[in-house]
């Protein structure tokens, strides 16, 4: 059995305490007594809090590590969706590499894990899903990918894409993903029956983005809802982005979060730019888990975003309003815990028997790290540092020489 002493951190913002990581679990905090051989990690008094998780990414659009991208303007989800096409028929670099780049600089930030939706469809066919699971299967050591294979361009209205997806779930996809049944195919029960059977018939969860708003994006999320019931896929739904939920208040937010919760549907978030976040609070308060996620980063979608989770709290945090101690750690916790449990991750409080994946900041609190968003001094998984302000530690592979020291307790 592995033993790691980290000295001096903080727990819930308190006094530094010494923690004792074993076989990748937390086994004891202020341990009374030491095993005969341990490694030490001078932990420096900074604040430990559970690694945040990405709930909604595209790492195949990025261009991260590349040459600046110059986006065309875009006045539709239409236009987006083309200068998306036109653009990346244009880079230099694959897949894998612009892919394993962008995972690179989240594992830097402390991401735990991350569900990458990922583009299928005739025009890619599925050169985008192996380019990514290529990039996530050289850092398994360091982050969990899950894969979704996501219809960009539409499933009913490119033919070719609905057996692209199946054969995209025997090749490296973990999640269906599906798109605007209404506002991009035109038919919601056309696509919706697509997704829930093959769901279904290939046992995987299913992630839907949904852009539509008003009363047309309400029905479609009610329905979902309705069949995800119907086909005992309770728990295993996502609607991501739903912005109609978002424009949600009082009494018609109570009762589309009652059915979602019964439902077991989840939502995704990302917080950016001028899109509408869903209100997390009301709708946790109602049973219904919400997760956060960096939707596109440096892609021809937009020039913004950074892979940081830290960062995405933070920007949740803004555009809510958060302004007491408690709302900005709420926020944190969207990001942390709501994701882990989207993901099908164990949750991680950094307690006795909790897996050892923490970061280290500078702050005195979750709180203030949200607001002030520093990078990690060092990021722990499974009890192995393998990335230490800002940079993985010896590619990720091993800890650099000066952050590992063995000790033996005289007995």
């Amino acid at each position: 059995m592995t033993h790691i002493l980290f000295t001096a951190i903080r727990l819930d913002g308190g006094q530094p305490r010494d923690v004792l990581v074993a076989d990748g679990r937390i086994a004891a905090i202020a341990p009374p007594a030491l095993p005969e051989e341990y490694e030490v990690v001078d932990g420096r008094g900074a604040l430990a809090l559970p690694s945040p998780v990405d709930a909604h990414i595209h790492p195949d659009k990025t261009t991260w590590g590349q040459p600046w991208l110059s986006r065309t303007p875009a006045s539709s989800l239409r236009d987006l969706i083309d200068g998306d096409v036109a653009a990346r028929a244009g880079m230099p670099a694959p897949v894998e590499e612009r892919a394993g780049a962008l995972m690179d600089r989240a594992i830097t930030r402390g991401t735990r894990a991350m569900r990458a939706h990922v583009d299928v469809a005739p025009v890619h066919g599925l050169s985008n899903v192996h380019g990514v699971r290529a990039a996530a299967a050289s850092r398994a050591d360091l982050l969990d990918v899950q894969v979704v294979a996501f219809p960009q361009l539409g499933l009913l209205t490119e033919p070719g894409t609905a057996e692209l997806l199946e054969k995209a779930l025997s090749e490296g996809a973990d999640v269906l993903g599906g798109l605007d049944p209404v506002g991009v195919d035109g038919d919601m029960n056309g696509q919706l029956d697509v997704l829930f059977g093959l769901s279904e018939r290939a046992a995987v969860p299913l992630d839907i983005h949904l852009h539509d708003g008003g009363p047309s994006g309400i029905e479609q999320v009610t329905e979902i809802a309705r069949r995800s019931v119907t086909h005992g896929m309770q728990g295993r739904v996502t609607v991501s982005h739903a912005f109609c939920v978002a424009d949600l208040a009082g009494d018609e937010l109570t009762r589309v979060g009652e059915i979602l919760a019964e439902a077991g549907v989840s939502l995704a978030t990302c917080a950016l730019g001028a899109d509408p976040v869903v209100p997390f609070g009301p709708l946790g308060e109602l049973g219904v888990l919400v997760a956060a996620g960096s939707d596109g980063v440096r892609d021809p979608w937009t020039p913004f975003g950074d892979g940081d989770m830290i960062t995405r709290a933070h920007l949740l945090a803004y555009r809510t309003d958060a302004r007491t101690d408690a709302e900005l750690a709420a926020c944190y916790a969207v990001v942390a815990h709501g994701g882990a449990a989207l993901l099908g991750l164990e949750r991680t409080e950094l307690r006795v028997g909790d897996p050892a994946d923490f970061v280290l900041l500078t702050g005195d609190s979750v709180a203030q790290v949200v607001v002030d968003r520093p990078v990690p001094s060092l990021v722990v998984r499974a009890g192995r540092v393998i990335a230490r302000d800002g940079r993985l530690v010896d590619g990720g592979q091993r800890r650099a020489a000066g952050d590992r020291l063995v000790e033996r307790a005289s007995r």
